[in-house]
């Protein structure tokens, strides 16, 4: 594992530890017939694992030395994405879904991940998703406490997440400073809320936590939003304009965005 210097710029902290990788071999369900995306391989630890199932495995590595050692093995299971996972065309990439991603993600760029996976998330039946313990956090976090924001609302809108195991530093080449967890990501069948038009709902969800310090009104207001339309759709669904976003639940997100849609519009 010492071959690669790792580069700091890809975010590389390569896991070594096989209890962690157990662990998230057994969370994965891995069945015949599934398909498997990992983003991020670096040196290999996990997708040896994975081919060891004789399942397909797609990886996609940045680091063109370590995507080449990878292209090299000339497995039958695997294929070889060299690229910047954050600039190839997703419905390129899913050619084939759906699939299971398995990854143990670099940590400058996980949030920006999962707001792909929430784009193309008809893609995927079960993510295993290797976090910073903070991102992690605030995946799970629910309304009222200072880590809920908008990966918690957006994912728990059409996620499952579940935590499968706490990482220490020392399961990495080398050890981060930072705890890692390991989450089990799985998509609804549909949203926990009704929801009548989902760009407008995101398009909330991001405006509610612009400014946190600012009441909901406000940080409205801020990212574009209407006055009058906000003013009816407060009073429509009986949510004070004082609070704050991050004491709104999943529920109180989507009445408010309907409510801003059927003003806006008409309906």
């Amino acid at each position: 594992m010492n071959i690669h210097r790792p580069r700091k710029r890809f975010g590389q902290n390569f896991l070594r530890d096989q209890h962690v990788l157990d662990r998230i071999i057994t969370a994965a369900q891995l069945h015949e017939g599934d398909r498997i995306l990992e983003i991020g391989p670096g040196v290999g630890a996990l997708t040896n694992r994975l081919l060891e199932t004789g399942l397909p495995v797609l990886a996609v590595e940045i680091d063109r030395d370590l995507g080449a050692i990878l292209q090299k093995r000339a497995d039958k299971n695997l294929e070889v994405v060299i690229g910047d996972v954050l600039r190839i065309d997703w419905g390129d990439l899913l050619r084939n879904p759906p699939y299971k991603l398995i990854a143990n993600l670099p940590y400058n760029i996980s949030s920006q991940v999962l707001f792909r996976v929430l784009e193309h998330r008809q893609s995927f039946q079960r993510l295993i998703l290797m976090f910073q313990k903070e991102v992690g956090e605030r995946l799970i976090a629910q309304e009222g406490s200072r880590e809920y924001g908008i990966l918690s609302v957006l994912m728990q809108t059409w996620f499952q997440i579940d935590r499968v195991v706490k990482v220490p530093p020392g399961a990495f080449y080398p050890p981060p400073k930072v705890d890692s967890v390991v989450l089990c990501l799985e998509p609804l069948t549909e949203s926990r809320i009704d929801l009548v038009d989902e760009e407008r709902y995101r398009k909330l969800v991001r405006g509610a936590f612009a400014q946190r310090r600012k009441t909901l009104r406000n940080s409205l207001l801020g990212s574009g939003w209407e006055p009058e339309h906000v003013d009816r759709a407060f009073e429509k669904t009986h949510i004070d304009p004082r609070r704050r976003g991050e004491t709104l639940t999943l529920e109180e997100f989507g009445r408010l965005a309907n409510a801003l849609q059927a003003d806006e519009t008409g309906a």
